[in-house]
């Protein structure tokens, strides 16, 4: 497997997001989550990817179950931020008075002693970015934090925290269908030296091709998104149709081109595509290998440029909460 750097810190070019084995696309196996887990390792993903919201903390305690005598053979990130209030409505909590809280509580359900790389996991509006990352600071300084992150800000508030402490990646929605971090965010980040990890970069697998109807339960976090909903989610598959058909001419598959197309984009870019499932993991790791020309890119910059996607990545009321240029 491929190295990048993210600031100094090095990873695989592709890691493994761990979310959807414990929310969100429906049940995962267990059984199945801890061979992907150890699968990831063996193919030399050495970038895992979680969270202290995912699953309420049980993604975290599924990797401190699975893999602590394996703690030296990969780079850990979690982040902390988003809350869950007893009705089930999702807030967001940046105060510095939660920041060591949130980070000890995450490391016992890892059974870790550190966190390579600690994000906030979005940007609470009521705090100053710069005190919430001041806190996060105090985490570095006490060792129980190697590197600092940021989820789903603009430039603006980058430049700001990295002004407090040096910001080592931005974590954002990136993929072919998702390009918005390309006009301020992904400047900001190569001008600063900051690492870049796209979250999703196969757009909740409907860049794999294997969705081929929007028939979601109510419980799958898709079933929400403007995207996949009825005339929007025809429109986008038959973009994927053409994506699926331009992969086969290389004998590829629409999955491994859209992260090669990712990792085309230049150094400093680690795309963590999530999976509970060996197969899809097997997948997604020959992307490393592949080289596209700028013929190729050209053609799938064209094809899913933005205006040709229908539909908003998220509901109006969380598209407010997100930080943007």
């Amino acid at each position: 497997m491929k190295t990048t750097t993210l600031g100094s810190l090095k990873v695989s070019v592709l890691g493994l997001g761990c979310m959807g084995m414990s929310q969100s696309y429906g049940e995962a196996d267990p059984v199945e989550s801890e061979r992907t887990l150890h699968r990831a390792l063996d193919l030399g993903i050495t970038f895992l990817d979680t969270a202290n919201a995912y699953g309420n903390g049980r993604n975290e305690e599924l990797l401190g179950r699975v893999l602590p005598h394996r703690r030296d053979a990969f780079v850990l990130a979690t982040k902390f931020g988003i809350v869950r209030s007893p009705d089930g409505t999702r807030g967001v909590d940046g105060h510095p008075d939660r920041v060591a809280a949130c980070c000890d509580e995450s490391l016992r359900r890892l059974k870790t002693g550190h966190i390579d790389l600690y994000y906030l996991h979005r940007l609470d509006p009521k705090v100053p970015i710069e005190d919430t990352v001041g806190a996060m600071a105090e985490l570095v300084r006490a060792g129980k934090v190697r590197h600092l992150g940021l989820s789903e800000v603009s430039a603006k508030t980058l430049r700001r925290a990295h002004a407090v402490h040096p910001i080592t990646a931005v974590q954002s929605e990136y993929s072919l269908w998702t390009r918005n971090p390309e006009s301020h965010v992904l400047p900001a980040c190569r001008e600063l030296g900051i690492g870049f990890v796209p979250f999703s970069p196969l757009a909740r697998a409907m860049l794999t091709g294997r969705l081929n109807d929007n028939a979601l339960p109510a419980s799958d976090l898709r079933a929400d998104m403007p995207r996949f909903m009825d005339a929007n989610f025809h429109a986008n598959r038959a973009l994927v149709a053409r994506l699926e058909s331009f992969a086969a001419g290389k004998h590829r598959t629409a999955a491994q081109l859209a992260l090669a197309w990712l990792l085309a984009k230049g150094p400093g870019i680690a795309p963590i595509p999530g999976t509970k499932r060996v197969t899809w993991l097997e997948e997604d790791v020959v992307a490393a290998e592949i080289a596209l020309d700028s013929a190729d890119i050209i053609f799938l910059d064209a094809l899913f440029a933005p205006k040709e996607i229908s539909g908003e990545r998220y509901p109006p009321s969380l598209m407010q909460s997100i930080d943007q240029d």
